[in-house]
Formats: C-alpha cells, structure tokens, sequence
C-alpha cells in the first residue's frame, strides 16, 4: 500500500510544482502540505484529498492545458505533443485520486463507503 502513498504525493507534489512556476508560493506550500492529511486515517481526510486532486486535475491542469494549446496555436507551433503530456497528467492525476479510496481500507479491511 505504499505506492498510494507515493502517487498520491506526486500528484501534490506536481501541482505544488506547477504553482511554484507561476510564483504563486502560498499554494504551492499548501499543495505540498496536503499529502500530510493522507496519516490522519478518517474517511472525511480521504474525501478532502480526492476533492483536492479531481478540483486540482479541472481547475489547475485543464485550464492550464487549453490556456497553454490556445497560446501555441496562434503562434503556429506543435501542440499536439503539448496536448498528450497535459492529457497524461491529468489521467495521473484522477487515478491518484481513485488511490485515495484504499487509504482507510487499508487497515480494516471493510468497505467503509457503503
């Protein structure tokens, strides 16, 4: 189970990242900080990081995507490879929110959404 762990991390730490690029310091700490939650074995814990990283893959990678497609456009470059790398992230970044789900089973062993 440690490898939900680290994906789960990475995810945080790419946004952190992505943050970071546009000098925008206070949220990157903030996306660095949120994997710590991932210790705190409560399922409200584990609905507030999925929540982070589905909002993070809309409203960080998505805009960014077509924000970043539109600008090579209009200068007439390659975009379609552009276009592949965001479209991978952004698959990364839901599948680490499916990990999140085995996060409080983990322990147990139970089905503790239903």
């Amino acid at each position: 189970m440690w490898w939900r762990v680290l994906i789960i991390s990475i995810a945080y730490l790419l946004i952190g990242a992505h943050f970071l690029r546009f000098n925008q310091i206070e949220l990157a700490i903030i996306a660095a900080i949120l994997p710590s939650l991932m210790f705190i074995k409560h399922i409200v814990m584990t609905r507030l990081l999925q929540l982070g990283l589905v909002l993070g893959c809309i409203f960080v990678w998505g805009v960014s995507t077509v924000d970043f497609v539109q600008m090579r456009m209009a200068v007439d470059a390659p975009w379609i490879r552009l276009a592949c790398i965001m479209v991978g992230v952004m698959i990364f970044t839901l599948f680490a929110a499916y990990c999140c789900n085995g996060l409080t089973r983990r322990d147990k062993g139970l089905h503790l959404y239903y």
